[in-house]
Formats: C-alpha cells, structure tokens, sequence
C-alpha cells in the first residue's frame, strides 16, 4: 500500500477534478500544484493561465508568484493583464477557475480581505487579486484549502469571491450566469453544493479521515451523502509525478540549484 500524506491526497483529488483540454485560470500555491500535476498525468492538453498573463504555460517547478520567471519563459503566448481579464476571462473562454482561500462559508463564499469588522479587523488577509472576477467569470470554481472550523465558518466576515451567495438561485439573482463553484478539496475530503440549495455537502471522504473529523473541523452542521464514499487513493504514478515535481521546486527555490 502507497504512504502518502493529507496534502499528498488533497492534491492529487484536486488534480483529478481537472479534465484534459479545459481552459483552466489558475491561482498560486495548492490550486497551482493540482493543475500541473493534471497537466503532467492525465490532463497533458489542459492550458493553464496564471494572472500575469501568461497562456498555455508549462512550468518545470511550481511559481513563487504571478510574476515568477518560470512562467513566461514556459508559456506559448503572453498578454496583458487588462487583455487578460477583458477577453479571456470576461469574453468566457476560461473554463474552469481554480482558486485557494483563506476563509469560506456553507454556501462557498470566499473571503480573502478580513477577519471581523471591514473598519475594524482582528486580522487583514491577503486581498482579492484577480479572485473575484474568476469567481464569477469563468464557467466553474473549483476550490482548495485545508478544512478547520477557522477556515470553514457559517458566514464569512467578508465575500472577496462570491460562491453560491445566499444559497438556491442568488447567484443566478445577482446577475451572474456561470456555474459559481462546484467542488471544494480539502486534506479530509472533497464537498459539492446540493443542486437545490448550494449548501456544501460532504460527498467524498479521504482514506483515515471520518465523517466525525469532518464535521468538528466545520464551522456549521455539516451535511454528508449517507454513505460518504472513499475517495480513491493515489496511483504510484500520481504520487511519483506529485513528489517529483515538489523536489524539483525545492531544489530550484533553495537558491542552490
């Protein structure tokens, strides 16, 4: 039996929900880990787009940023940002926008601005960058981050990133038209909007995780699929492309390669 890690497993289960030959708007860190490994097992026609304006690129070792090097260098065309946002992700020829987050809630809003009072915060986060307009621009969302109840709370302090807003048809409400997110990946399992309600429900639970772990590492009452199937474990080949690719990012960002 493979030995592999929670983050090992959230990545590659991420990496799966990709499917080859999609446009694919790719955000930094974990997001960006999951889709080259697609691109490097099952999805080799997948074209990945970073903020930078950087299309169709092939990075050998994972980005530090938007502007790493790396991703120009590796890319078949590069744009503008402006082109960017105005033509191929609000002109819809981005299929699928893979996002990371700080904080989301039941209905799969992100926040990425505060935590507590917009004026008055107990904690300023990162900011939205080009979230917001992946999030409701292109076709789907898919989202990753690892599941506590600091991270998965009832209600966000602030929706950077609109998901499913309300709940039921607000999206559809509010004007926008695309799908909103249809998957979240986390190190315990793997949740999805219930069709009528868009309420994230458990549908897919990691090998050694329990429903009873998920559901204390929820800020609200968790609903699950009765039963929670397993997701699959990791092939060899995912797991040694997976390490591959994390070694050579190291070694290339220890400033010793």
């Amino acid at each position: 039996m493979n030995q592999y890690t929670a983050e090992e497993m959230m990545t590659i289960a991420a990496s799966r929900k990709l499917k080859n030959g999609v446009v694919c708007f790719v955000g930094i860190g974990l997001p960006s880990a999951a889709a080259n490994l697609a691109r490097l097992t099952h999805a080799p026609d997948v074209v990945l787009i970073y903020e930078s304006g950087t299309i169709g690129t092939k990075p050998n070792v994972l980005p530090l940023s938007i502007g790493d090097g790396e991703l120009s260098e590796s890319a078949q065309m590069v744009v503008s940002v402006p082109e960017m946002f105005r033509y191929w992700l609000q002109g819809g020829w981005v299929d699928v926008g893979f996002l990371g987050a700080a904080q989301i809630d039941k209905f799969a809003n992100i926040n990425t601005t505060v935590i507590g009072d917009y004026h008055q915060p107990k904690t300023r986060l990162p900011g939205a960058g080009g979230a917001p307009e992946i999030s409701t621009n292109a076709k789907e969302s898919l989202i990753i981050l690892k599941q506590s109840k600091r991270a998965f709370v009832e209600k966000v302090s602030f929706i950077t990133s609109p998901g499913h807003l309300s709940g039921g048809d607000a999206r559809e409400k509010a004007g926008l038209s695309t799908k909103g997110p249809t998957a979240v990946i986390t190190d315990l399992g793997v949740l999805a909007p219930d069709p009528v309600s868009k309420e994230l429900v458990l549908v897919s639970l990691h090998e050694g995780s329990t429903v009873e772990q998920a559901q204390e590492a929820t800020g609200w009452h968790l609903k699950t699929n009765d039963p929670v199937p397993f997701t699959p474990p990791p092939t060899p080949l995912e797991l040694s492309v997976l390490r591959d690719l994390n070694e050579r990012t190291a070694l290339a960002h220890s400033g010793t390669h």
